[in-house]
């Protein structure tokens, strides 16, 4: 071996180390691309993820809607239906075998229907005045030989007519005595009238609550009949205001039967909903509340508040104590006196453990209540 032999020797390890550390920089460049690229895939995968439970989100909600669409088309009593009946009664109806066709042919006839008698037109009342009608015959002698004829009786039928309603005005005229003695006048006082000096009598009047509460004629159509058929512009301000003064005379009624309510043991409240035009002309109706108070075979008070609070009920029945069942609305809770019992209805409680169910998954069916002092479930 020469001198300068351990320099090659050591000059060759210092490349081969130079080769080394290249490539191990290389392998660790390579690492690093690889662990960007993992994470890009962890990221999208993560993404992916997201993107799968937000369809799966989705689906479940358009099911739901499905579900319920086929409740309202198939099943009007959804308590009576499962899921499983509404897919079977939203398939196709499946078609028939050769052994059914078979079947269906040697099956004996029905018997025909025996169809009853026609009744018959139904008379009119006996209670409706009859109003006759003769009508006689053109020639009084016989067309044949020209010889006179003799009346043997008449061909009777009857239909229903109405006489339309005759609008007049009524003038009163009082008297007025004058004394030759002491030059005194006497006069005798007027009816009392529902409007007071009023341009309408009190048949008019009442003729147009009952035709607006009992008939569901509005006010604009009956101020359109006014003017058709008696040739009176009436302004419907001034209808509302008969309305509203009927109203008012029938608040003692309102306050007795109020009164009769809250003596019985065990009332039935809900409210409903009805529009009402504001005065602030925001161009839409307002949404106010008709509570209803009521019990069974008895009064029914409708009490007319703008608002759905609890206000209206916990003045309505003050410190009454008895039963009082409503649907599940949180206003009802909390009203009334100390030893009130407030109830529920099964309808609603099924109908709520229902949606609970839709809700988390489950879907068997079973009712649970929370134990309270004051709310329980009764029929509804």
């Amino acid at each position: 071996m020469t001198a300068d032999d351990p320099q090659k020797h050591i000059a060759t390890l210092e490349r081969a180390l130079q080769s080394a550390s290249h490539e191990l920089q290389s392998t660790h460049h390579e690492l690093e691309s690889a662990h960007h690229e993992l994470q890009s895939a962890y990221h999208k995968l993560h993404w992916a993820n997201l993107v799968i439970e937000k369809h799966e989100a989705q689906i479940r909600l358009l099911e739901e809607r499905l579900r319920q669409r086929r409740i309202q088309l198939l099943g009007p009593y959804s308590e009576t239906l499962s899921d499983l009946q509404l897919e079977l009664l939203a398939e196709e109806e499946p078609t028939v075998t050769r052994d059914e066709v078979e079947a269906e042919s040697r099956r004996e006839p029905l018997p025909p229907r025996e169809r009853k008698p026609h009744p018959g037109r139904k008379p009119l009342p006996e209670t409706l005045p009859r109003i006759e009608q003769v009508i006689a015959c053109a020639e009084p002698n016989c067309k044949s030989c020209g010889a006179a004829t003799s009346l043997i009786g008449y061909d009777e039928s009857e239909v229903l007519d109405h006489e339309p309603a005759r609008w007049f005005v009524r003038v009163t005229k009082r008297e007025k005595r004058a004394c030759g003695k002491c030059s005194s006048v006497a006069m005798p006082e007027l009816a009392p009238r529902i409007v007071e000096k009023g341009l309408a009598s009190d048949t008019v009047i009442i003729n147009t609550v009952i035709a607006k509460y009992c008939d569901h004629l509005p006010l604009y159509r009956q101020q359109a009949i006014l003017e058709r058929e008696a040739g009176v512009e009436i302004s419907r301000a001034t209808l509302d205001g008969w309305v509203m003064r009927v109203g008012e005379l029938l608040t003692p009624i309102v306050s007795a039967m109020r009164r009769d309510l809250l003596s019985a043991s065990y009332l039935q409240a809900d409210e409903t909903t009805v529009p009402v035009q504001m005065h602030d002309q925001r161009g839409s109706d307002h949404q106010a509340y008709l509570w209803q108070y009521g019990k069974p075979g008895g009064e029914t008070v409708f009490e007319f508040q703008l608002g759905r609070g609890r206000e209206g009920p916990s003045k309505f029945l003050g410190a009454w104590e008895g039963i009082l069942q409503t649907d599940g609305y949180q206003a009802y809770d909390g009203i009334g006196g100390p030893k009130m019992v407030h109830v529920g209805c099964w309808a609603h409680a099924r109908e709520s453990e229902r949606r609970r169910s839709d809700q988390h998954g489950h879907a068997d069916g079973r009712l649970v209540f929370g134990r309270s002092p004051r709310a329980r479930a009764t029929p509804g």
